[in-house]
């Protein structure tokens, strides 16, 4: 930890309302102070040359894979992965081997997490034992070892007395449910979204409806319980329209959409392409365009990457049995700023509140903001600098990206947890052997 002054910065925080030039002072691991201009300081100066910084990102809905999926990904690479994306801290999902569904695997993954000291990890606790959605996981007992959400991600909760009874609880623990919301029935045996695409290709489909059927029911016990309902990877025009009947019945939620179903469509699978396999799948362009109206007029509240590491040789399979999911830790920011953010689809500012400030408020976790008297978790973004997606080069075990080659601009060049350095000019602390002298040559010359 080095106490800092960052000059010649433009600060996004919508926390705060502040979008400009900015000055800030880390003392102790905290923001000491913002200002347009700070005075002399006993501290070491960085200069920004202009570049824009963020309080950190946060990333709700992360597959660590650790334990039990280490061929996948570790806690290690997937932290490593997340600060060299610009995020100080992420939840991870409980469909692990053995899942999040006792004290014992929360207090592993906060141990693993603490050891390998990059980005702050929140386990996510399982909803029902052994995510079997019979019967309610030892919830209380959860909470107590520190998980900040509960979720049986990767499978719904079928059974609607069981959700009605989650909700309920899960209000008196004060903590939110992460809702995987599909109706298996219409899902079952499906790879892609029911369109032309899947046709074409002759592949079994999972409709629209299969989201937004389960959706409805969850808004509706959501309105019996008052509960803390999250609906976690939203895909489907469906889906946004019963956010908006939701909001007009007063009902209270909060809502994700990721990064590749803002920016892709069911025809990126086209040549049986595994990359672009997710679950919820790619929809259609009308689904693609509700999903940016509903995150820029506010009844989507948060952008989350549901980065799902997998082993190269299981994407290689046929495309029926590869598994879903894509590595999106490190694409996100830059993806988003390129293609929402630059083109005005979507403002900066509202960038920065779905991908932190709200995900920090429904967590209940620190971050956020850059307020003074908060933690200095803090990224740099790089607007200028147009950089191709290797694959590669990712730090995460998972290559499965459908985004490889895309030149985009937006990358993150420093991430700061408590004022430390995780990352700098893509060099992440403990994972390579040069990012010690990196770093001294950086706080050396004064110049990222």
């Amino acid at each position: 930890m080095v106490d800092l002054l960052l000059r010649g910065g433009f600060l996004c925080d919508p926390s705060v309302k502040w979008v400009g030039p900015a000055e800030i002072l880390i003392r102790h691991g905290l923001v000491e102070a913002v200002s347009r201009s700070i005075g002399p300081v006993d501290v070491p100066v960085l200069s920004l040359g202009g570049r824009t910084v963020l309080p950190g990102l946060i990333d709700m809905h992360v597959h660590l894979r650790e334990p039990g999926m280490e061929n996948k990904e570790t806690i290690a690479t997937g932290c490593a992965a997340a600060v060299a994306g610009g995020f100080t801290a992420v939840a991870c999902m409980p469909n692990t081997s053995p899942p999040v569904d006792n004290k014992e695997t929360v207090i592993y993954i906060k141990e693993r997490a603490a050891r390998t000291g990059l980005a702050r990890v929140y386990p996510i606790g399982a909803i029902t034992a052994g995510l079997r959605g019979r019967e309610l996981s030892a919830m209380d007992e959860l909470a107590a070892a520190g998980v900040k959400g509960f979720s049986d991600d990767g499978r719904p909760v079928s059974d609607s007395k069981l959700m009605l009874q989650v909700l309920r609880f899960a209000r008196v623990l004060g903590l939110p449910i992460l809702s995987h919301s599909e109706d298996l029935s219409l899902a079952a045996g499906g790879v892609v979204h029911a369109g032309a695409t899947a046709y074409r290709l002759g592949l079994p489909v999972i409709p629209a409806a299969a989201e937004a059927a389960a959706v409805a029911r969850d808004l509706l016990l959501q309105r019996e319980t008052g509960g803390r309902l999250h609906l976690a990877h939203l895909s489907s025009k469906l889906s946004v329209s019963l956010l908006a009947w939701a909001r007009q019945m007063g009902i209270a939620y909060s809502a994700e959409v990721t990064p590749h179903h803002l920016l892709l469509t069911e025809a990126a699978v086209d040549g049986f392409n595994t990359a672009a396999k997710m679950n919820p799948p790619l929809r259609d362009e009308a689904d693609r365009a509700a999903l940016r109206e509903g995150l820029s007029n506010g009844l989507i509240d948060v952008i989350a990457t549901d980065h799902a590491p997998h082993h190269a040789a299981e994407k290689e399979e046929d495309f029926k049995e590869a598994p879903f999911g894509v590595s999106g830790l490190e694409t996100a920011f830059p993806l988003l700023f390129s293609h929402l953010a630059e083109t005005g689809i979507v403002s900066l500012s509202r960038l920065v509140s779905c991908l932190s400030t709200a995900p920090a408020r429904i967590l209940g976790v620190p971050g956020g903001t850059l307020a003074p008297g908060t933690a200095a978790d803090l990224t740099v973004i790089d607007t200028w600098e147009k950089r191709e997606v290797n694959k590669g080069n990712l730090y995460s075990l998972g290559k499965n990206t459908p985004f490889h080659g895309w030149v985009l601009r937006g990358f993150p060049v420093l991430t700061l947890v408590e004022g430390d350095m995780k990352m700098c000019r893509g060099v992440v602390k403990g994972m390579n052997e040069d990012f010690d002298a990196v770093r001294e040559t950086v706080l050396k010359e004064g110049r990222l």
